[in-house]
């Protein structure tokens, strides 16, 4: 096997780890290959090293294939989302204006209930909240959005501005956000630096949402299937190393490191064990799965899931080009993961859609193995998305 060394792009977030545990920990070695890992100052740079070549594959926002099939945001190239990297691991949090008028108004920050927490949030403010967000097509705005309309703060309570993950804590420090839905570690700096409070996690929102994928370019994942196998299984197996308890020491040091997050470690175990610390006051909340990378099929590119961003996509922004929500979904690849990681101990679910919403608790579904249990996807008001529905 030719050891071939391949340029992926990714965020410093800590569900970027499947990508750095697998060259770090040899699960890119054992394929042959090797991960030059590039570090983006944004998520729109991440989209256009990918878009234009500079990279092979990147650490990518569930949306954006699909926000691209549809035409927005100016660059076209069709982008293929390969597997999911990453399932949750967002939080909301609210700045110190906020967080103050919370507690004055006697709201409890119980880190899990989120039409209390819209309406605690709806009691005191004086307008709409402008909340900060990683990019205008990400998991984080689908959240917010789904979120606003379905409880007392509206659809029209909720103002989204772009704030690069990293700089999200400075921005609520300044006072040019009020709030903010992103992803882990950079929720937990902001209480760090005293600059807010933790109110929801994501899966609050959605108990199976996906957040990451790992993308590349649909020509290239089409005309380079031994190196996509490779890199599909690399990152596949540090997913399922990271799922286990004793891993998770090693994970958040190595990812600690300056040339990844340059955090604390003890900062990004709280996302890998879901003991979160939400303020300042040293206030402590335990989120189970907050963050999850192998477990109940969570890297497979479930189509219903791409149906789902598409429709929340066209409520906002429009039919855009007019592409089906058939036609949109085909950006998941589910295809492609059956050709590549039909390996032991990945048992693929027998279908590639699913009501979404609608499991409650770990269920057995038809799989190749006969042994996948897939976990809830509760939507927090109970609905249920039907893929096969005239959406």
């Amino acid at each position: 096997m030719n050891m071939v060394t391949l340029p992926v792009a990714y965020m410093p977030l800590v569900d970027a780890a499947p990508l750095i545990i697998a060259q770090e920990m040899g699960f890119a070695a054992t394929e042959g290959i090797g991960l030059d890992l590039i570090a983006a100052p944004s998520w729109s740079s991440v989209r256009d090293m990918l878009a234009f070549g500079r990279v092979d594959a990147a650490h990518m926002l569930s949306p954006v294939p699909i926000a691209m099939g549809m035409g927005l945001g100016g660059v076209a190239t069709e982008l293929a989302a390969v597997s999911v990297l990453s399932v949750n691991g967002n939080v909301i949090g609210v700045g110190q204006d906020l967080e103050q008028k919370l507690r004055d108004h006697g709201y409890g920050f119980d880190f899990a209930d989120p039409v209390a927490a819209a309406a605690a949030l709806a009691a005191v403010r004086d307008g709409p909240i402008t909340f900060g967000v990683p990019f205008p097509f990400s998991m984080h705005v689908e959240l917010l959005r789904y979120w606003g309309a379905a409880t007392d703060l509206g659809a029209d309570g909720i103002v989204i501005r772009t704030v690069p993950p990293p700089l999200m804590a400075t921005a609520l420090a300044a006072g040019e956000v009020d709030a903010f839905c992103v992803g882990e570690p950079w929720g937990s700096v902001s209480v760090e630096n005293g600059a807010g409070a933790l109110l929801l996690p994501g899966r609050a929102i959605w108990e199976f949402a996906p957040e990451k994928v790992l993308a590349t370019r649909r020509d290239w994942a089409e005309t380079e299937p031994d190196l996509l196998g490779r890199l599909m299984r690399a990152t596949w197996q540090a997913g399922r190393w990271l799922a286990r308890d004793e891993s998770r020491t090693t994970a958040a040091e190595i990812l600690s490191r300056k040339i990844y997050l340059d955090l604390p470690p003890e900062l990004i175990d709280r996302a890998l064990t879901g003991h979160i610390t939400i303020s300042s006051r040293g206030e402590q909340r335990q989120v189970d799965g907050f963050v999850r990378f192998h477990r109940g099929a969570a890297t497979f590119p479930w189509r219903s899931q791409a149906k789902w961003i598409a429709s929340r996509l066209r409520l906002t922004h429009g039919p855009g080009n007019g592409r089906s929500l058939e036609d949109l979904a085909q950006a998941f690849r589910s295809d492609l993961y059956r050709d590549h990681l039909d390996i032991a101990g990945n048992d693929l679910p027998g279908a590639s859609e699913k009501l979404e919403g609608s499991i409650r608790h770990a269920t057995a579904v038809a799989s190749a193995q006969g042994s996948l249990s897939l976990m809830p996807d509760r939507f927090f008001d109970g609905q249920i998305f039907d893929p096969g529905a005239d959406n």
